[in-house]
């Protein structure tokens, strides 16, 4: 075998002794080994911490090739635009589902209610459980399972059947969103994670916003609405087949355990005791439940930053799933258009949606000098511009939008036209805020995301169920004026977070607060520290 001394970054020795290193494309030449003498045997006992073969090491998903990081986030948006597709996606049926089971309105509204129940329990098992057994392993069962129980809903015989299974579906569907973002902290540094964060955040809500009304609207008057399901079944299913075939991968503990444990079996000898900083972890099992159920809910207790960060997209998220119920109150209901019609109104907020992106990413795009200044480590609070333009756009929107619609003799454009802003809104702060947290939490981004989308979801099964009837007896107008006004007081959070967000985070137990090192360092230094 191959024997040479290892890299300085490859791992870290206890003891000044010389190791030698598999280099992990030839296997041993022979099985005899040489006698040892006592201190080569005491030497060779010394535990080895496995970890990369310095800052180049390609094997690091932070040095993978610009393609592939692309074709790993495409994956993660392919993935977040299923699920959210799904979940809107049969909002167009409700009448239909209703005539065939014989059952009242309120009741097929809980089919997007549901949806989000399953979004609140299943981020305690994804979104940490990434971060204990890998981002695949996680992709692979949620998807598989997710894809099984749409088969539950495309032959329901009754409605007690269809929000049976569309809750438990929900509950894997909601992994990718709850986990993309921790794959997007592995392989993006922060220079460009902004920019990849805004393309995967904008095919988050064009899911939910356009590409499921709209599909569900021609599907259900054209083949009916099994279809819907039908077609939600082949749409997962081929995402999972790229799951399987496609998706590495990309937690850096996990590829370290794995070198570690291919070392000890290439050389048993040299490498016996090689561990990695993943292997020390609590693998008990109440260690496990620790790492994976407890921890979103003890970030959500102690971390007063996901507090406030989760309050305000909660009530973004919210009035985002509110439309699906209040549209149909507005241009169905006073204005006579189908259900097609209603549907390509989500249109606007699709065009909103892509709109918020792109100014998004045009803010995130050249981030190389900020970064090379603060050593890799920018003040996350550099992320929130986005969200500062979104509050108005929020309360602007939600205005126009109630008292254009309350009155028929506005023509219907004029409306419609509001879910622009609403669209707009809606990815500007949620790339900013999601942004935030990822520069904030690193490693532990996934956990914060499954606490966040815990409540966040509950907001959004809460608000579809009094939407209709807010709307239908308060008036529009009135029923948007509340909305409104909530948003108005929210508005100033971005502006609050800027100023404070740095005090907070340096409470903070999770957040790694590398920034503020660094602006101590360059302090002391006597350097510039204005952004």
């Amino acid at each position: 075998m191959n024997s040479r001394k290892p890299d300085a970054g490859s791992h870290t020795i206890d003891a000044g002794s010389e190791f030698e290193k598999y280099d992990g494309d030839v296997t041993p030449a022979s099985t005899v080994v040489e006698p040892l003498s006592d201190k080569a045997e005491e030497t060779r006992r010394i535990p080895i911490l496995i970890t990369w073969d310095g800052q180049d090491d390609p094997a690091n998903p932070q040095n993978w090739p610009i393609w592939r990081k692309c074709m790993v986030t495409g994956i993660c948006c392919l993935l977040s635009m299923n699920v959210t597709f799904a979940s809107s996606a049969p909002s167009a049926a409700y009448g239909a589902i209703a005539n065939e089971f014989e059952v009242s309105s309120e009741v097929t509204y809980l089919l997007v209610s549901v949806c989000m129940a399953g979004y609140v329990f299943g981020p305690l098992l994804w979104g940490p459980g990434s971060e204990v057994y890998g981002r695949r392993p996680v992709f692979i069962v949620a998807m598989s399972m997710y894809t099984v129980l749409h088969l539950g809903q495309s032959l329901a015989q009754n409605i007690t059947t269809l929000l049976v299974t569309r809750f438990f579906g929900s509950i894997f569907a909601v992994a990718p969103l709850t986990s993309c973002g921790g794959v997007i902290a592995d392989i993006w540094g922060p220079a460009q994670r902004g920019v990849a964060t805004s393309v995967f955040m904008h095919s988050v809500f064009i899911g939910p916003t356009t590409l499921g009304p709209i599909v569900g609207g021609f599907v259900v008057e054209s083949l009916g609405w099994r279809w819907v399901f039908w077609v939600m079944l082949i749409y997962a299913g081929a995402c999972t087949i790229v799951v399987f075939v496609m998706l590495p991968e990309t937690f850096a503990p996990i590829l370290l355990r794995e070198k570690a444990r291919r070392l000890r079996q290439a050389d048993p000898v040299g490498y016996q005791f090689a561990y990695s900083a993943h292997d020390k972890e609590d693998w008990s099992f109440m260690g496990v439940v620790r790492r994976t159920i407890f921890r979103p809910f003890y970030m959500l207790a102690m971390e007063p930053i996901l507090v406030l960060l989760t309050a305000y997209l909660s009530l973004v998220y919210g009035i985002l799933y509110a439309l699906f119920e209040a549209l149909p109150v507005i241009f169905v209901g006073k204005r006579g258009f189908s259900i097609v019609e209603n549907s390509l109104i989500f249109a606007g907020v699709g065009i909103g949606c892509t709109i918020g992106a792109i100014i998004c990413g045009y803010l995130e795009w050249d981030k190389k000098e900020l970064v090379a200044k603060w050593k890799g480590f920018p003040p996350p609070e550099q992320r929130l511009f986005g969200a500062m333009a979104a509050g108005p756009c929020l309360v602007v929107g939600i205005f126009w939008l109630g008292w254009s619609g309350q009155y028929p003799s506005v023509p219907w454009y004029v409306p419609a036209l509001s879910t622009i802003p609403i669209g707009m809104c809606t990815t500007l702060s949620f790339i900013s805020f999601f942004s935030y947290m990822i520069d904030t939490y690193l490693m532990y981004s996934a956990s914060a995301f499954a606490g966040h989308t815990i409540i966040r979801s509950a907001f959004a099964i809460a608000f579809p169920l009094f939407t209709v009837q807010m709307f239908t007896k308060m008036g529009s107008n009135w029923a948007a004026t509340v909305l409104g006004l909530v948003g108005l007081v929210l508005t100033p959070s971005p502006f609050l977070f800027y100023k404070y967000g740095a005090r907070i985070r340096a409470k903070s137990k999770f957040a790694p607060c590398k920034d503020l090192q660094i602006a101590k360092e360059l302090e002391a230094a006597g350097k510039d520290m204005s952004i």
